[in-house]
């Protein structure tokens, strides 16, 4: 390698690792302190000065989205490949149990709080359109309990993907006890999955919900 080479990859890959740090601290953040997240504090847990994190996003708004962005590009990916399982129960766990394990649910304080780009967009109705597809093979199977719709394994997504067991867990640092806690956790993904397969001997109540539920928390209110 030459040295021009060299000096050129070390800070690309400083710029990467920082990159790295800043979004994972921004979770974090994020997690704790939900939409009132500052970038002061996101910088300060990532180990970062608070110009690096704007020379690589022009505003908070502008790293929250690209945070909702990676969300999104996980789910499409994990809809993707459970497309590509032949056995249509086997394609809609693997999706749900991936979804699942990416912890969307700590990016929904930030919901209504930052516009709605057009590659967000963009990236929503593909998974959006994937998700409806795992399920339409599911129900035609006859896999899927015939009265649960895309809109609520989104929702039974949202519930599981936070643990408070386990976040607590590693606020104490009780690392001890995490694989114990991993594995309540994925006791619990099983039982919610075997809770969507065809034969449940009740109905689910009232009305299906619709996408309302997500793209009106999502909308930014008129200033």
């Amino acid at each position: 390698m030459s040295e021009d080479r060299r000096r050129k990859r070390g800070p690309q890959a400083r710029a990467a690792r920082n990159d790295h740090a800043l979004l994972e601290a921004a979770r974090d953040v994020i997690a704790a302190e939900g939409a009132h997240a500052s970038v002061s504090a996101i910088a300060a847990r990532a180990g970062v000065g608070i110009g690096s994190l704007y020379r690589r996003y022009a505003s908070k708004d502008a790293l929250f989205q690209h945070l909702a962005v990676i969300s999104l590009d996980q789910h499409l990916h994990a809809a993707e490949e459970g497309l590509e399982h032949d056995d249509p129960w086997d394609g809609l766990a693997h999706y749900v149990t991936s979804a699942i394990s990416f912890g969307t649910a700590v990016l929904n304080p930030i919901a209504g709080t930052v516009d709605i780009t057009d590659e967000m967009a963009d990236k929503n109705t593909r998974s959006d359109r994937a998700v409806e597809e795992l399920v339409r093979r599911a129900h035609d199977a006859g896999v899927l309990r015939p009265d649960v719709t895309a809109v609520d394994i989104a929702l039974l997504i949202e519930q599981l993907s936070r643990s408070p067991l386990t976040e607590q867990l590693g606020y104490q640092g009780r690392a001890d006890l995490n694989a114990a806690a991993c594995n309540a956790r994925s006791r619990i993904v099983a039982i919610a999955l075997d809770g969507l397969r065809t034969g449940a001997p009740h109905a689910l109540p009232g009305q299906p919900p619709g996408y309302e539920l997500f793209t009106e928390r999502w909308a930014r209110p008129e200033r």
